[in-house]
C-alpha cells in the first residue's frame, strides 16, 4: 500500500515536474524582467513596436531523434525511440483492421472487437484482476479498433516495465472476450444511438458524410439497434482471428530503457506468437460521390441557429498538389483568412467560419466549408461561402496573403515534433499506410515552394462550385428567407431513429 502511495499516479507524477519546471521558469522569467526594467527603464515608450514590425530568427532545422527498427522473425515490425528524461515507457501498436472491413450488417463489430478486448480479460487475468494490477502500478493498457487501424498501447513506470509489458502482451494475445463485457458494451451503444440527435452538429458531420460517400460507404454508415442485435461473442472471436497475428502488427516503444533488454523483452512476449500465412492487404472499399450537389435539410424545430456545411469529395495525402492545396487551407481560414474577413468580420454572419480541403491517408477525404449561424443569415452565409470558394478561384492570391499562409504553416511544423512518441508515431503511420518515412520534410519543402500561382491554380483544379453538396439542420420556420432561393429544390432528411427490433420471446 505504502508503494502505491509513494507512486502516486503517472499523470501526477508528469504534472508534479511540470509544475516545478513551470515554478522554475517562472522565477527566472521575474528576476529577467525586473534586470530589464532596472536597466533600461529610461527607454521610450515610443519604440514599442507594432506586432506586424516585429522581426524573428528562422526556426532551427528540425531532426528526428535516433530510433531502431527492426523485423522478428514472426513478421511483427518494432521501432524503439529512447526518451530517458522521465522514468516512463510508452508503447503504441497498430493493426491493419479497421471498422471499414467489417460486414455492411453488423456495423459496430470491429468497435466492440477492440473494446471489449481489453476490458473482458484475459485467459491469465479475470478483468477485475487486470485493472486491479494496473492501478496498483499507476500503469495503463488500451486496445481499440477505429475506421482505418486497430491500436493497442500501454503506460508504465519503467520499474514496473517488465509486468506491465507482459500484461499488454496478455491482452494481444489471450483476450477472452467476456460476454458480460460485450453485453455492456452494446448496453452503451444503444444509449449512443438513442442521443445521436441531440446534437446539431453532430447530425450535421452524419448527415454530410452519408451525402458525399453514400448511405452504405463504410466511411459513412452508422451503427443502428438491428446491427446491434446481429453482434455476437463468435463474432468477435472471429474478427479478432482474422487480424490479429505479429505479421500484422506495427510495434513502437518510447521512453526509458535499456535497448538490449527491451528486445529480449519484446522477444520473450511475443517472439513466439505465431504469424498467419493468410494475412493479406484487404482491399478497401471503393469511394465514389454520391451527390455531385443538391441543397438538403434536417429540420430540427427547437433550434434557433443553423449548422451548415457544404463541399464535395477531395482526395489523399500522397497527392503531388497537397502541399499547395494545404497552403490554400491557410488562405482561406484562421485570423486574417479570407472566410474570417469576409463572411465573419465584414458580413458578421458567423462567429465560427471554415474551409479546408481535409485529404486521407488511403482514400479521399472531403473539401469541406461551414459554420453556424443565425436561423435569418442562414441563405446569405450560404451564399457567402460559395460566393469566397469561386472567390479563390477567380481572384489571384495576394502576396500578403500567401506570406501569412505559408508562415503559419512552416511555423506550425514544429508542433509536430514536440516530444519523441509523436515523432515515433508519425513514423509507424506512414509505414502503416506506405508512405516514405520523411513524408512531412517533403511537404515541408513543398510547401516553401508554393508560389500565388500554385495556389490559385489548385483551387481551379480541385475545388468544385458546381458539385457542392448543401446541408442545412435548422429550424424551417425560422429561416427566412427560406432555402429556395438556394434551389428550387431542397431535399428533406429523416433522421428519425429506428426502433429497437421487438426482443424474442423465452
Amino acid at each position: 500500500m505504502q508503494r502505491y502511495t509513494v507512486k502516486g499516479t503517472i499523470s501526477s507524477f508528469k504534472l508534479n515536474i511540470r509544475k516545478s519546471k513551470s515554478l522554475l521558469y517562472a522565477l527566472v522569467g521575474a528576476f529577467a524582467f525586473l534586470l530589464f526594467t532596472f536597466n533600461f527603464s529610461g527607454v521610450a515608450t515610443a519604440a514599442a513596436k507594432h506586432y506586424t514590425e516585429l522581426q524573428f530568427t528562422l526556426l532551427p532545422e528540425i531532426k528526428l531523434p535516433k530510433y531502431e527498427r527492426f523485423v522478428l522473425q514472426n513478421g511483427l515490425v518494432v521501432y524503439l525511440m529512447e526518451d530517458h528524461d522521465l522514468p516512463l515507457v510508452n508503447g503504441t501498436l497498430l493493426v491493419k483492421t479497421g471498422s471499414r472491413l467489417e460486414p455492411p450488417d453488423q456495423v459496430g463489430l470491429a468497435g466492440f472487437t477492440g473494446a471489449v478486448m481489453r476490458t473482458g480479460g484475459t485467459k491469465q487475468h479475470s478483468p477485475d484482476q487486470l485493472n486491479e494490477l494496473l492501478e496498483q502500478r499507476a500503469a495503463a493498457v488500451e486496445t481499440s479498433i477505429s475506421e482505418a487501424a486497430g491500436t493497442g498501447s500501454f503506460e508504465a513506470l519503467s520499474e514496473d516495465l517488465e509486468t506491465v509489458f507482459g500484461l499488454f502482451a496478455e491482452v494481444l494475445r489471450e483476450p477472452v472476450f467476456a460476454q458480460e463485457k460485450l453485453d455492456l458494451a452494446k448496453t452503451q451503444a444503444k444509449g449512443g444511438i438513442a442521443r445521436r440527435n441531440d446534437s446539431p452538429d453532430g447530425i450535421a458531420s452524419r448527415e454530410f458524410r452519408k451525402l458525399i460517400y453514400g448511405n452504405d460507404s463504410p466511411y459513412a454508415r452508422t451503427t443502428e439497434y438491428a446491427t446491434l442485435d446481429r453482434i455476437n461473442r463468435a463474432d468477435l472471436l472471429k474478427f479478432y482471428g482474422q487480424y490479429f497475428y505479429p505479421n500484422n502488427l506495427i510495434l513502437g516503444i518510447v521512453g526509458d530503457f535499456e535497448p538490449k533488454k527491451m528486445r529480449s523483452l519484446i522477444q520473450a512476449k511475443l517472439g513466439d506468437w505465431k504469424s498467419s500465412p493468410k494475412i493479406t492487404k484487404s482491399p478497401l472499399p471503393a469511394v465514389s460521390p454520391a451527390k455531385a450537389g443538391g441543397v438538403f435539410f434536417v429540420n430540427q424545430p427547437q433550434l434557433t441557429q443553423s449548422s451548415v456545411l457544404i463541399g464535395h469529395l477531395g482526395g489523399k495525402f500522397d497527392n503531388p498538389d497537397y502541399a499547395a492545396l494545404d497552403v490554400l487551407n491557410g488562405v482561406f481560414n484562421g485570423f486574417g483568412g479570407r472566410l474570417f474577413n469576409e463572411v465573419r468580420s465584414r458580413q458578421g454572419l458567423a462567429y465560427s467560419v471554415y474551409g479546408y480541403w481535409s485529404p486521407r491517408f488511403d482514400y479521399p477525404g472531403l473539401f469541406i466549408a461551414g459554420g453556424q449561424t443565425r436561423s435569418d443569415a442562414t441563405v446569405q452565409f450560404v451564399k457567402a461561402l460559395q460566393t469566397e470558394i469561386k472567390r479563390i478561384q477567380a481572384q489571384p492570391v495576394t502576396a500578403k496573403e500567401l506570406a501569412l499562409a505559408k508562415e503559419s504553416t512552416l511555423n506550425s511544423f514544429v508542433f509536430n515534433f514536440q516530444d519523441p512518441s509523436q515523432t515515433l508515431s508519425r513514423l509507424m503511420r506512414y509505414e502503416y499506410y506506405g508512405y516514405p518515412a520523411d513524408f512531412l520534410f517533403r511537404y515541408q519543402k513543398a510547401v516553401a515552394a508554393t508560389t500565388a500561382a500554385d495556389v490559385q491554380r489548385v483551387a481551379k483544379q480541385y475545388l468544385k462550385p458546381e458539385n457542392l453538396v448543401t446541408l442545412v439542420v435548422g429550424n424551417q420556420t425560422t429561416i427566412q428567407p427560406p432555402l429556395t432561393q438556394l434551389a428550387t429544390q431542397i431535399t428533406p432528411i429523416d433522421v428519425t431513429i429506428p426502433s429497437p427490433p421487438p426482443q424474442a420471446k423465452n
